[in-house]
């Protein structure tokens, strides 16, 4: 029979401090009021708790009229991965748009342009930015959100990113520790795993993490990835070795010197809540040195966050964790709180700079003139995108691509979205019939996102542009192929903003008029 812990005392009110749950609903329920005056350490707000920034500061307002120190934390990447504009798309390009760019001024002004609104809602916390090296082209889940696959290049725009954010008073979460880029298996699925030895390692996925230790960042977030080289048996989110031999050990001794507040990535996601259960894996995640337990991608509620609590103080209890490693972790969960709330938290009043995204997308854009006759379009278009089904943590809500950004730059544009289903099991014929038919003779728009990892929109791709060499194509993920058709436009992701850039180019609008 499982015992049910009051939740008072220091013991439990440090438990409860521990954790970062989500909700459901864009105002604070009822419990979660009474669990953030009991000293509920973060609430992590989501896509679904998002309506309009108005709406986000009376919510986080309610949060702190319970408690005032309390975290209000978001995953807020910008570009494919955006909580607070995901009904219309990111104002701001992601990771690699910037990176290719390669200008770590610009990525500054960015994160503090993205900080400054999050600031804005009441928001001290971010789960930003991905430091992740994409060392492998077929990663599922990383790709555009990454800087990209040199080492110096990530690092130095992840400090930069750091730097910026923080200059708003909303804290960096560098994520996905020791780095989550040379994968194949999306985390939230199944569990990983990174066969690359520790000196690869050493010079490669930790080199962004310790230029982001020194910039200052103020978490880091834990990535849910087997490495062997560190340990065989548990993923690094629940190893100590990775947590506090690595993350936490001085650079005297191979580590990064990092002090700050170790989060765990989502628990809930399957690479851990599989094999251990949220509660165990919770658990073995602050024995193992993380400070704090993200959970709550799905709908949380009160009962997961009382069973979780309940089994950190059963753990002290029962001898498996020591109370010292609740006090410690709870220390860290209160100290950036104290930040977040003092003037050095707080920073100097930035000014607005609303067109920084669109600068950094329109700078992103990299254009392959193809052989085939090309001049700026003036009349309507046809938009055929093929689309993959988007990895989680992108989740499937978001506005993307160009289709919307062309029809009004050019009234009577039509689109029409393609799946995997529309191009397999001998349906690709007809589907290009049908998309020749619908462009009829009008331009058509080819849209594609990660076409080297998907042979089925290759495939699609291929006959369309053997019956269409005038036809143009915007590539919006990793462009690992080769360009093709009479232009090739890569955005370097898939925000609004990196499809209004690209249908500026096709339109010659640069001012997007």
């Amino acid at each position: 029979m499982t015992t049910r812990y009051s939740g008072t005392g220091e013991l439990g009110r440090d438990a409860l401090c521990l954790l970062q749950p989500g909700f459901g609903g864009t105002t604070p329920p009822d419990w979660l009021l009474r669990l953030v005056g009991e000293g509920l350490g973060a609430v992590g707000l989501f896509a679904r708790n998002i309506e309009s920034p108005d709406q986000v500061r009376a919510l986080t307002s309610g949060l702190r009229a319970e408690r005032g120190d309390v975290l209000v934390a978001v995953d807020e990447e910008g570009g494919d991965v955006t909580r607070l504009e995901t009904r219309t798309g990111s104002s701001f390009p992601g990771n690699l748009a910037l990176g290719t760019v390669d200008d770590p001024a610009l990525t500054r002004s960015v994160a503090r342009e993205l900080g400054r609104r999050l600031a804005e809602c009441g928001i001290d916390l971010d789960w930003a930015p991905c430091a992740d090296v994409n060392s492998d082209p077929d990663n599922p889940v990383i790709g555009v959100r990454s800087f990209g696959e040199d080492p110096g290049l990530a690092a130095r725009h992840t400090a930069a990113y750091v730097e910026g954010l923080q200059s708003t008073g909303v804290a960096a979460c560098t994520k996905h520790f020791p780095g989550h880029g040379d994968t194949r298996v999306d985390s939230h699925l199944d569990l990983p795993r990174i066969r690359a030895d520790l000196k690869t390692m050493q010079t490669r996925e930790l080199v962004p993490f310790r230029a982001a230790v020194a910039a200052g960042t103020k978490a880091v977030m834990s990535a849910h990835i087997l490495v062997p080289a560190l340990d065989p048996d548990r993923p690094a989110t629940l190893s100590r070795t990775a947590l506090t031999g690595l993350l936490r050990a001085p650079e005297s001794e191979g580590g990064l010197g990092f002090e700050g507040l170790l989060v765990t990535d989502g628990m809930e996601m399957r690479a851990v809540s599989a094999a251990y259960g949220i509660e165990r894996g919770s658990v073995l995640a602050i024995a193992a040195g993380a400070d704090a337990i993200c959970v709550g991608g799905g709908v949380a509620d009160e009962g997961t966050v009382l069973r979780l609590r309940d089994a950190i103080v059963r753990a002290v209890w029962t001898g498996v964790l020591p109370e010292q490693r609740v006090a410690e972790a709870a220390s860290r969960v209160r100290a950036l709180a104290a930040w977040a709330g003092s003037p050095d938290g707080r920073g100097e009043p930035v000014e607005p700079a609303p067109g920084v995204g669109l600068e950094a997308a329109r700078r992103a854009l990299r254009v392959t003139v193809g052989r085939y006759p090309y001049e700026p379009l003036t009349g309507p278009v046809f938009v055929a995108a093929f689309t993959p089904l988007a990895n989680m943590a992108a989740g499937d809500e978001s506005a993307w691509g160009v289709a919307a950004e062309l029809a009004r730059l050019l009234p009577g544009t039509g689109s029409r979205t393609y799946r995997r289903e529309d191009v397999s099991d001998g349906a690709l014929p007809a589907t290009v019939a049908g998309v020749l038919d619908a462009a009829a003779d009008r331009t058509l728009v080819v849209v594609v996102r990660d076409v080297h990892r998907h042979s089925w929109m290759a495939e699609a791709l291929h006959a369309l542009l053997a019956a269409r060499p005038d036809a143009l194509v915007v590539e919006t993920g990793v462009p690992m192929a080769e360009p093709a058709g009479a232009l090739h436009i890569a955005t370097h992701g898939a925000a609004r903003v990196c499809g209004l850039a690209a249908a500026e180019v096709i339109t010659g609008r640069g001012d997007g008029s």
